[in-house]
């Protein structure tokens, strides 16, 4: 789908890119925002799996987080189209250093909060979330949330998923979607 751009002409519909802690919502959220704004969904943590051969928690063991890391930057500059995407991002691959920037050169980038709670809530059971795995996981989400607070702000638009319905969530990423995609411009080259 192309949007139109000054005098007339029509440009790529900008990638939406879905950031925040794991369990906020991104995967779902942006299912359903793919749907409505007719855009392809894509999850960064699967794409890097396939990509890679293996889960990511065979990554982090055999390889380390470090490793990791790396591949989300390959993901962000070259695993997925530049444009008509809507990307539920991994919950660390914003807070890596010049990760936010690169996906603002590509797209519109929407920040999905909740509750320690809620989080604790909605990953418990999932065994795909190594940096879960401890004794005491809400402990875990409390330390990693403020540890990645000022990167997920640094991200412009933040939308709290606690205590919404689905249908209003995915309704009002959708808008802000529309009017930052609006606005946005690619980077000269």
């Amino acid at each position: 789908m192309k949007a139109a751009a000054p005098g007339g002409r029509s440009r790529p519909q900008p990638n939406l890119y879905l950031i925040g802690f794991m369990g906020t919502g991104k995967t779902t959220v942006g299912r359903l925002v793919a749907k409505r704004q007719k855009m392809t969904f894509l999850d960064s943590d699967h794409q890097i799996e396939r990509a890679a051969g293996r889960t990511i928690p065979e990554i982090f063991e055999k390889e380390g987080e470090t490793r990791f890391r790396e591949l989300e930057v390959a993901f962000i500059e070259e695993g997925h189209p530049a444009a008509g995407c809507v990307v539920a991002c991994g919950g660390g691959l914003a807070v890596q250093p010049g990760n936010l920037e690169r996906l603002r050169r590509r797209g519109v980038v929407v920040c999905l909060e909740a509750s320690p709670e809620v989080i604790l809530q909605r990953t418990s059971g999932n065994t795909n979330r190594p940096l879960l795995r401890v004794a005491d996981p809400m402990e875990r989400i409390r330390e990693l949330l403020a540890e990645r607070a000022a990167f997920y702000r640094q991200a412009g638009t933040q939308v709290l998923t606690d205590k919404r319905r689905l249908p209003e969530i995915v309704r009002h990423v959708s808008r802000i979607y529309r009017e930052e995609a609006r606005l946005w411009r690619p980077p000269e080259d």
